[in-house]
């Protein structure tokens, strides 16, 4: 049996750019965030049937009784039409279960692989690793890219939903509990970047020692040079690339307008609007030097620069 693929990191740095590129071989079932825990995409029982409480909702041995059979049936691809129709009845929740239904069915039977896009399990790797056998990319983007992203969205981190998960601030975020409380104490959108960038980016450094097979990939590097990573990251996976797939991606990284991002989930009046819009990616790995102030970049720098050093030179901040 083919092994699924989970895509992670930390919110706003591409997976979902790198998931919809995966899924352009033909080969694979796309699934989008499953862990988030709004609605949508998240709280979807059809694609996931187990309860998601927590933003980086932490999972491990210790833990995964609600998930375990839950993600065994996603990954099969067996979608829950009932459950999905007894929680969820407008036409937009309808349309999504109509999309997910069919994408489920015919993935199943051509055999395509699961491919799970989803920031929110970044903290779980491990257990989506060796639980479920999952090949796993890992995205990483320059932190002052990060921040300029969330600022201009207006996106702020409650870092309650870490600190109320005991395992997953045990196992590996008790060395960052004085700044998240410092920072519930005195909210501030660049430090409340700076520190979920510098918490998640720790975690994969550790865990790129623990799990040999996993795969780093830079945003930076996908964008300046989009058809040399994919066919890097294809090969790697086993993912089939064709004529047609090439131009795909060629497509995804040159068109559009320089403003414009690759946006999954944009924040539109409480709610969340979906949707795909192609770019020149190279000219978008760059604009955050130019939509940042000066001190803003110097102020993210200081703050992430002993983890960034595992990712990025010196060079890449100028």
């Amino acid at each position: 049996m083919k092994r699924p693929i989970l895509v992670t990191g930390i919110p706003r740095c591409g997976t979902s750019w790198v998931g919809k590129m995966l899924d352009a071989s033909g080969a694979v079932v796309y699934i989008n965030e499953p862990l988030n825990d709004r609605h949508p995409p998240g709280r979807s029982p059809g694609v996931l049937a187990a309860p998601v409480q927590h933003r980086f909702q932490y999972i491990t041995g210790a833990n995964e009784l609600p998930f375990l059979e839950a993600f065994t049936e996603t990954l099969g691809l067996r979608y829950h039409v009932m459950a999905e129709l007894n929680e969820n009845r407008s036409p937009r929740d309808l349309a999504r279960m109509a999309k997910y239904w069919n994408s489920f069915v015919r993935g199943r039977v051509r055999g395509r692989r699961p491919l799970l896009d989803d920031p929110f399990a970044v903290f779980s790797t491990e257990w989506f690793a060796r639980r479920l056998d999952c090949q796993v990319v890992v995205v990483v983007r320059h932190p002052a890219a990060i921040a300029a992203s969330r600022k201009r969205l207006g996106w702020r981190t409650d870092f309650r939903h870490l600190l109320n998960q005991p395992l997953l601030f045990e196992e590996w975020l008790h060395p960052f509990e004085g700044d998240m409380r410092a920072m519930l104490r005195k909210p501030d959108w660049l430090g409340e970047s700076a520190l979920l960038w510098r918490m998640i980016y720790h975690v994969v450094g550790a865990l790129r020692e623990r799990l040999r097979g996993m795969r780093i990939v830079r945003h930076e590097d996908l964008s300046l040079d989009p058809l040399s990573g994919y066919a890097e990251l294809y090969a790697g996976l086993e993912l089939p690339l064709t004529t047609r797939t090439g131009r795909v991606i060629e497509r995804s990284s040159t068109g559009g307008s320089h403003d414009a991002g690759h946006s999954w989930s944009v924040s539109v009046t409480g709610a969340s609007k979906t949707g795909f819009r192609p770019l020149d990616s190279r000219a978008h790995a760059v604009k955050w030097k130019t939509s940042l102030a000066v001190d803003e970049i110097s102020r993210i720098r200081a703050a992430t620069e002993d983890v960034a050093n595992l990712y990025y030179r010196a060079a890449d901040w100028s």
